[in-house]
């Protein structure tokens, strides 16, 4: 039988030279991306927080670095980061060997970083141009939804809220009058000028001092009535009116995080499309970097659009040449502001794709379909029948955008054998038609389909969608960690950020493997 040799273990002596970790990473490690990105940052703002004396501080730029690299480790939790930070030989070289624990971390991250996030994104993202793997002349957008860190169960809806506000405010105003009716003396009388229609908790206030104050000599009746007001109903209007403020132009939001709304989710594991508090991330990309994100708060993507190329104009000085997007975003302001920007704008709006079948060109009852007389300012119905203007109104949007809708009406729909095909309300028909709308809707789709509308079409959906799909499922970054609008942010701007080093540790991969080909 042949011996056996196993290697020698190494002695438990204390070394002269000490190993440098450094020998037992890989050159092409992401580690080392990282460490020499994070040293090309500018992070004065944030050197000038710390307001010396106390304890020592650990140093920002290790913290960033520590950051970083966790989120491109897929790694968000404080806890799992302080852990690692004992455990992986990455992470201890890293740090040089320090430890912040998870309270730390998670202060930084909360605290330090607010207000800067934004600022070394874009910090990476120009070190990215200057590499040249972006241009920042072309946005592909596009939003999704994320889950906030709080219960599904803890919503706060508006409807119900206008609804016991209004319950309230009625009952109040009962037993005002009900007060008023028990005081004999009309001097006293606290209701002899009329209650407003809407009851506020400072009128509450007021009248309820008064009674206080004023009156006295009051049966225990009345007595019952004025502490009831005092002690349950004002208490009860003060909640609804600061649940009310909360809302803000919102429907709904979460007791637990008020920032976020709720919002029916796609990835739900139920399959039924739950309602979920959540926020509406909003990207752009090019080459599948991300180049901006905005976090909003509303479900729709449309009201998005303008804040968020606001948001890209803010960070780098002008607006990107192109801007493409799907059909969530095409509306008539949206519209406006690419024209009143000079912004080539690639956007879809609802039913691009429905008009170009067959059956939505051959249906001569569609209004788009109709033909109108521009000089004479009337449209004529499949009978013949000219349908003329009866007059203009106006609709706001959630926005404050004012859209002009010109309504026009068949003089005679008594009779008509085709009635029934295209108009089954009672009356002669009428229709909305905005011109401005259908003007730029004209010019979106000559554009949509151009060949650079056709290109920058079959493009989009493996721009903004496969990041989407990068960090969601294959990063398994579904839910925040964070709650609030600021810090949301913050989490968000760490991932678009891994995002993009993980895309930059791609290219940089690549290249090299190209060069010793």
């Amino acid at each position: 039988m042949k011996k056996i040799v196993f290697k020698e273990l190494p002695n438990k002596q204390a070394q002269l030279f000490p190993e440098n970790l450094l020998d037992h990473i890989p050159k092409n490690h992401p580690v080392l991306l990282v460490d020499e990105v994070v040293e090309q940052l500018d992070i004065s703002s944030i050197l000038r927080k710390y307001k010396g004396g106390g304890a020592s501080s650990f140093h920002p730029r290790m913290m960033i670095k520590i950051l970083f690299y966790s989120y491109l480790s897929n790694i968000f939790s404080c806890r799992k980061i302080e852990r690692t930070l004992q455990e992986n030989i990455h992470f201890i070289w890293l740090s040089k060997g320090c430890v912040p624990d998870f309270r730390t971390i998670n202060y930084f991250r909360g605290k330090r970083l607010q207000g800067d996030i934004k600022t070394l994104f874009a910090e990476v993202v120009r070190l990215l141009q200057e590499m040249g793997f972006i241009s920042l002349q072309v946005q592909y957008i596009d939003g999704t939804k994320i889950e906030a860190a709080t219960n599904k169960y803890t919503f706060v809806w508006r409807g119900s809220v206008e609804k016991n506000k209004a319950k309230l405010e009625e009952k109040i105003r009962r037993i005002l009058k009900d007060i008023d009716s028990q005081i004999k003396d009309d001097s006293r009388s606290i209701t002899k000028e009329c209650l407003p229609q809407s009851i506020d908790s400072e009128l509450v206030k007021s009248k309820v001092a008064e009674l206080n104050t004023k009156i006295k000599d009051v049966n225990k009746a009345t007595a019952k009535q004025v502490r009831q007001l005092q002690e349950e109903h004002l208490p009860r209007l003060e909640k609804y009116e600061r649940q009310l403020n909360t809302l803000g132009d919102r429907n709904s939001y979460s007791r637990t995080d008020e920032d976020a709304t709720f919002i029916r989710m796609k990835e739900d594991h139920m399959r039924n499309g739950q309602l979920k508090p959540a926020y509406n991330p909003q990207i752009s990309t090019e080459n599948q970097i991300i180049t901006h994100y905005s976090i909003h708060q509303t479900p729709g993507d449309t009201r998005t659009f303008k804040s968020h190329l606001e948001g890209f104009k803010n960070q780098y000085g002008s607006h990107s040449t192109t801007v493409v997007a799907d059909a969530g975003y095409g509306s008539e302001e949206n519209y406006e502001y690419l024209e009143e920007n000079n912004i080539e704008g690639f956007v879809k709006y609802n039913y691009f794709h429905k008009e170009q079948k067959r059956a939505f060109e051959k249906s001569a009852f569609l209004a788009e379909n109709l033909y109108y007389n521009n000089q004479e300012d009337y449209f004529i119905c499949p009978m013949g029948q000219h349908m003329t203007n009866i007059g203009e109104s106006k609709k706001t949007t959630e926005n404050g955008y004012v859209s002009k809708v010109t309504r026009y009406q068949a003089k005679n729909c008594t009779g008509c054998p085709l009635r029934g095909l295209y108009y089954k309300a009672v009356g002669n028909r009428i229709i909305e038609v905005n011109h401005r709308l259908r003007k730029l809707k004209k010019k979106a789709r000559e554009k949509l389909l151009s060949e650079h509308g056709l290109y920058h079409r079959s493009k989009r959906p493996i721009e903004p969608e496969a990041v989407f799909g990068q960090i969601k499922y294959n990063n398994k970054f579904n839910r925040f960690t964070l709650k609030g609008l600021i810090k949301v942010e913050i989490e968000f701007g760490l991932i678009a950020i891994a995002h993009n080093l993980r895309k930059m540790e791609t290219v940089s991969f690549q290249h090299r493997y190209d060069t010793n080909l």
